[in-house]
């Protein structure tokens, strides 16, 4: 299922990791990972924010992403189902 993930770093966590040189390499490694369609970076409400598109093969992948944006960056996370517009399309076809 194609997924929206949301990712809002920690400030203090990402400075920290900003200072050591590891943000990129956290973030290459989640995206190496996570193989997206495509990934955007911004900040929001103050917060540096990640909007991640990817296919989610099975659930019990999420911990798996999940748990190294917490431990190393404090990560606030949502995954959000998401459609592209043919598949919204093929929706419609399906209401009655």
């Amino acid at each position: 299922m194609r997924m929206m993930l949301k990712a809002s770093l920690d400030t203090e966590k990402a400075n920290d990791a900003v200072r050591s040189g590891t943000l990129g390499k956290l973030i290459g490694e989640s995206m190496e990972q996570i193989k997206p369609e495509a990934a955007y970076f911004t900040a929001e409400g103050g917060k540096r924010t990640a909007f991640v598109f990817f296919d989610l093969k099975d659930p019990s992948d999420i911990p798996s992403i999940s748990e190294p944006l917490f431990l190393n960056l404090g990560a606030e996370l949502t995954y959000t189902p998401v459609m592209n517009s043919e598949e919204v399309e093929t929706g419609l076809g399906k209401v009655r």
